[in-house]
């Protein structure tokens, strides 16, 4: 005797049915109605259901179903797959040659797994390139945006000075500048004495050991110096920018302070930028002085050339145009680095994993 697991599930209208029925080891489904498309999410809602024990035997009644289409032929052979993968015999019931044919068929084509198309490497190539250069777009597109916003901001507050936040703004000059001179000093200092050892080494061959200092004083006061600044900074204080944005967003602090009133421009942003257009000229200064510095401490040992004399072909060697040419690109660096740092932390949602991808762009 034939017992059904459950009531059976007849969709409404009497548009399509199917009645699912077990007994012990068999299991059989009787379908009715149209199994078209246009029923495919009533027909798959009564088709979820689960059954109990080991099935050997599968029946499939298609004697009162008026209508199939290759939706409702696929319906009916994930069903079979769910138990014939087991080993249970199936059995169709009152199934015309069309409709065994369209099922087999649906089987087969699911079976077979879909073949990538070939494309060249040309293709390849040039999708990459056309992917990188929308996004590239995309980010210019977003970063001239927040410049813009940024800009705007920094107007008001000039409008209204009392709207700047002073104690944030030492608070980020003294962890940019003070806190960054002894790395910053170490490296320029390695980097004069390495620039004047490599110089005196290729210009000895000339007998013109004496222009080291030349090389040395336009290389860094006009763009080794603020260059190498530049890249400590960016990698130091700018990273932290958008590491610590970033993790307020993860946070939402950022949003609490919106429903507060606060515009995070203003109380995240400008400080951060103001405090890098300030400390990053100084520190310009200081990796000059250093890296020079260490420049000096070669040519006396190397070249036998004393303190006086270095300062006096120095002076010589270079120009005020060159000193200024190199302190007028800190504030454009600074300015960059500190936009780009506090954009990428703005940009962080969802978790601790965006704000590591945001801190690394």
């Amino acid at each position: 005797m034939t017992q059904a697991t459950g009531s059976p599930q007849i969709l409404p209208g009497a548009a399509a049915s199917a009645r699912v029925a077990q007994a012990t080891d068999q299991l059989e489904l009787a379908a009715s109605g149209a199994w078209t498309l246009a029923n495919i999410h009533e027909i798959e809602a009564a088709l979820g259901g689960t059954h109990q024990g080991e099935v050997r035997h599968v029946r499939v009644d298609l004697s009162a179903v008026t209508a199939l289409d290759t939706a409702g032929a696929y319906l009916i052979a994930r069903w079979i797959k769910r138990f014939t993968h087991g080993g249970a015999e199936l059995e169709l019931r009152a199934a015309n040659e069309a409709q065994t044919a369209l099922i087999h068929r649906v089987e087969v084509v699911e079976r077979r797994p879909l073949a990538r198309p070939r494309r060249s490497a040309v293709v390849l190539i040039l999708d990459r390139v056309g992917k990188a250069t929308i996004e590239f777009g995309y980010a210019a597109h977003e970063l001239l945006s927040f410049f813009g916003i940024v800009v705007i901001t920094l107007i008001r507050v000039i409008t209204h000075p009392s709207h700047l936040r002073f104690i944030s703004l030492v608070s980020h000059i003294e962890r940019i500048g003070l806190h960054a001179l002894p790395i910053l000093g170490l490296l320029s200092f390695l980097i004069g004495v390495v620039l004047a050892y490599q110089g005196a080494d290729q210009l000895r061959a000339y007998g013109a050991e004496i222009f080291t200092v030349n090389l040395l004083g336009i290389s860094i006061l006009r763009e080794l110096g603020v260059l190498l600044t530049a890249i400590m900074v960016a990698g130091r204080s700018g990273s932290a920018f958008a590491a610590e944005i970033g993790t307020m967003k993860v946070n939402e602090e950022v949003d609490a302070m919106q429903t507060l009133g606060l515009d995070p421009i203003e109380v995240l942003v400008l400080p951060r930028i103001l405090a890098m257009l300030i400390a990053l000229p100084l520190l310009t200064l200081f990796a000059n002085l250093m890296a020079l510095g260490g420049g000096a401490v070669m040519a006396m040992g190397a070249l036998d050339i004393g303190f006086a004399q270095f300062l006096s072909q120095l002076s010589g060697a270079i120009v005020a145009s060159t000193f200024w040419t190199g302190m007028f690109k800190s504030p454009v660096f600074a300015f960059l680095i500190a936009l780009v740092g506090c954009y990428e932390g703005l940009q962080v949602s969802g978790s601790a994993e965006s704000v590591g991808h945001h801190t690394t762009r």
